[in-house]
């Protein structure tokens, strides 16, 4: 990859920072920037990344008139007699790729950049398959009803890093905060998405061996959603580019902790974290406490969202540091959220710690039925339970009664039933999407029982690895 081209409309916008039509057409019309192509970025219903890539000269008719694809083909959108979609491109998102692409002739060169945008149906309507519109519905609805201005997230994202997509072959041995191998290529990932405006804070090997973890800087969730995408194509681009294979997949090892996604969260209105309160227990606010209670009572509805696979739950089980119950602490680190110890004078660093989801969900829809879980104990008032601070796995079952600490569903199947019942789930993701997603994910544990004995109920199995390896 040769450096980049620059000139004064490049270096004004750092790659990335546009703020609306006009700065994108700026930045594609300045021959310095070298930019020949813009690749639209979408999520598939299962959170996967579609893209499709145009000439950078059509980007203002497709600002004016989106751009037409056949939506038939990507999982969980229209059926072959309804096929036509329009993506509308959002300028905020507009990002320059960080590296020059070069063709069999030596002459031939170019940049490319990304932009995330709106499906809409061709008569202009808001296309009730877009994840991405199921989050904005989400937090506009919020925003109005709890008068707040911003869901801000940090996910902590688990991957592993393999030799190949065909097995799951260790390449360390490394363990937590052991570096193990492959953490010049943590810095090198983290150092790429710098240049494209993507805050890091955070990166260290992982407990399992050949897993690792960056942490992004708390974003607004849409935002964040955004940046997560970029993330996981920047991981498996770089794994490549050193001849190796970077995986979400949440469990691809027996006998190794399974991949999470941490997702550290907070309300805000006029610059003000809702979530601190001086004199609140763990200094948080009510708000806060209603907030947790209601992730907590609907963890198990929202747990087909945040654990998709039927290999999420080979990772959702005890010994494994992954949440199983559905309980809070503190100090806790097998509880369902954990509340990060206040540091004095960092008030807008309070926030919590869900554990539950893994890094190979739909983060757009992940995003939107936390916030709509949270919400709706915010409004039912719900009373949160007293924390458990001592080692759930070791607790006996009779203690677990006491503290009323219930589990999450056990496989995708009974995720998927618990789900189907949820008010709050359709609620958050529409119509549309929850009903095909459900269908989706039934046909998954339907396949997965056809190809694989009950012996494997909390084994990772010969078909997983097959099956999900390759493309997550």
């Amino acid at each position: 990859m040769a450096p980049a081209a620059q000139s004064p409309v490049f270096k004004a916008f750092k790659a990335f920072g546009t703020r609306d039509e006009k700065d994108v057409l700026a930045v594609l019309r300045d021959p310095a920037s070298d930019i020949h192509f813009v690749r639209f970025v979408f999520p598939d219903i299962l959170g996967r990344q579609m893209d499709f890539s145009i000439p950078a000269s059509e980007v203002a008719s497709a600002f004016k008139e989106g751009k037409g694809f056949d939506g038939s083909s990507v999982a969980g959108f229209v059926r072959i007699e309804e096929s036509d979609l329009i993506i509308k491109p959002d300028p905020k998102t507009f990002r320059v790729l960080p590296w020059v692409y070069e063709g069999f002739a030596g002459d031939i060169r170019w940049r490319e950049a990304v932009m995330f945008g709106d499906i809409l149906t061709p008569d202009g309507a808001v296309f009730e398959g877009d994840s991405r519109a199921a989050l904005k519905r989400v937090l506009a609805r919020t925003c109005k009803d709890l008068r707040i201005d911003d869901f801000k997230c940090g996910p902590e994202l688990e991957f592993f890093i393999f030799p190949s997509s065909d097995a799951p072959v260790l390449t360390d041995a490394g363990g937590y905060f052991i570096s193990g191998r492959n953490g010049g290529i943590r810095k090198e990932i983290q150092l790429l998405l710098h240049r494209l405006g993507i805050t890091t804070e955070y990166d260290h090997h992982e407990a399992a061996h050949s897993q690792h973890e960056i942490d992004l800087r708390y974003l607004n969730a849409l935002d964040m959603a955004d940046t997560a995408m970029i993330f996981r194509y920047m991981v498996k681009k770089v794994c490549r580019m050193h001849g190796l294979y970077g995986t979400f997949m949440p469990k691809p090892v027996n006998g190794q902790n399974g991949s999470g996604m941490h997702v550290h969260q907070s309300l805000w209105r006029d610059g003000r974290n809702l979530f601190f309160d001086k004199a609140g227990p763990y200094h948080l606010s009510l708000l806060a406490q209603r907030y947790m209670a209601g992730l907590m009572t609907h963890a198990r509805e929202i747990s087909a969202v945040l654990s998709q696979w039927v290999n999420s739950y080979k990772r959702l089980i005890e010994g494994y540091e992954a949440p199983v119950y559905i309980a809070w602490g503190q100090r806790n680190r097998s509880a369902y959220i954990r509340v990060p110890e206040y540091q004095p004078g960092k008030e807008h660093a309070t926030r919590i710690e869900l554990r539950a989801a893994d890094p190979a969900c739909n983060i757009y829809l992940a995003f939107a039925v936390m916030l709509a879980a949270g919400v709706e104990g915010i409004r039912k008032k719900i009373e949160l339970a007293d924390p458990v601070e001592e080692n759930i796995y070791h607790m006996s079952g009779t203690r677990q009664k006491k503290f009323e600490i219930r589990v999450l569903p056990r496989n995708l199947e009974e995720a998927v039933r618990i789900m189907e019942k949820s008010e709050v789930v359709k609620e958050a993701l529409g119509e549309h999407i929850f009903h095909t997603l459900i269908a989706n994910k039934l046909k998954e544990v339907e396949e997965y029982g056809q190809n694989v004995s009950g012996e494997f109920d909390k084994q990772v199995s010969e078909y997983e690895v097959r099956r999900y390896l390759p493309v997550l």
